[in-house]
């Protein structure tokens, strides 16, 4: 275990209080969901899923006859994300009473006991990469890499210890559609690790957004997000850099089609647009939250898309 999961004894006793007051009451369900991060699986399946019918799609394949692999990857890939956010969970435990948005997490509260969430974590995992097996060796392998590069490198490694901690973990990101595509054709082409790279590209910016308007939770939990170590200008100018990079991503996917290279690009450029606009805006979490938003659409439209126009 890292040092730094030392966290200050006063900070905990701080942070007791509000967690009491301000507990809610949830069902064993809702706390399932909590405790396996929902959100980050389901927006992680969408690329699973894109990366499965972009596979099928250029393998000239029939998804009615590829029904069972389908199923084996989406659910192979869902709990694996699943028993890694889980463990994330398990391991975070001392330091997520100290943010708000991680306060009533059903480790923080006590509702589920940290060998339960670490069980948890183990089953879904194992028999994610079960599943994933039955599809072929080189998507149980891609699986695991991601489930390493979560639990180890980010969770347990980089993320209490390095502000480029955000980098490391946009490689666990990146993997879900090189799942979905290996799943199908595990001679993975060009098209495939263009999906990686562009998740790899656009969590930085979009993860830097979040870090902006928690920074404090971030700084009172010892983690050392960008904008707790080198500030909002710098974070800026980082964000920045990284949407710009996502700008030629899209000439390299013109199996897409014209009109998804111009979808793609005209939507990069006008996140980069909002981003300098942020060098004007006097209020720096108005324009993170702006960021945010437009990230979370840009990955949701450009994904959605690449589906849509193999349809048309």
């Amino acid at each position: 275990m890292s040092n730094m999961r030392a966290v200050p004894e006063a900070a905990l006793k701080d942070s007791k209080a509000p967690i009491e007051s301000t507990t809610i009451e949830t069902t064993a369900w809702k706390d399932f969901l909590a405790l396996i991060k929902v959100g980050i699986v389901n927006s992680n399946m969408i690329t699973t899923f894109t990366g499965l019918w972009l596979a099928l799609h250029f393998s000239g394949m029939h998804f009615l006859n590829n029904l069972d692999t389908m199923l084996f990857a989406l659910a192979g890939s869902g709990l694996i994300m699943a028993g890694s956010c889980s463990f994330n969970n398990y391991y975070d435990r001392d330091i997520d009473p100290l943010m708000e948005r991680t306060k009533n997490r059903p480790t923080v509260t006590g509702k589920v006991s940290p060998g339960k969430v670490l069980l948890l974590s183990i089953v879904l995992i194992t028999v994610g990469i079960g599943f994933l097996a039955l599809t072929n060796l080189t998507t149980a392998v891609i699986g695991l890499f991601g489930v390493i590069a979560y639990i180890g490198l980010y969770t347990m490694f980089a993320k209490r210890r390095f502000v480029s901690n955000t980098i490391v973990g946009s490689i666990s990101g990146a993997v879900p559609p090189l799942i979905g595509w290996a799943a199908i054709d595990p001679q993975l082409g060009t098209l495939p690790w263009m999906l990686f790279l562009f998740m790899f590209l656009w969590q930085p910016p979009h993860f830097y957004a979040l870090a902006m308007k928690r920074v404090e939770e971030y700084r009172a939990a010892g983690v050392p997000m960008l904008p707790v170590v080198k500030g909002f200008k710098r974070t800026k100018l980082s964000m920045n850099l990284w949407v710009a990079a996502l700008i030629p991503l899209p000439f390299f996917m013109a199996e897409l089609g014209y009109f998804y290279v111009i979808l793609a690009t005209a939507l990069s450029i006008g996140w980069l647009i909002l981003g300098i606009y942020g060098y004007k805006m006097k209020d720096d979490i108005k324009w993170a939250r702006l960021m945010f938003v437009y990230s979370l659409n840009y990955m949701t439209i450009l994904f959605v898309v690449m589906v849509i126009v193999t349809l048309i």
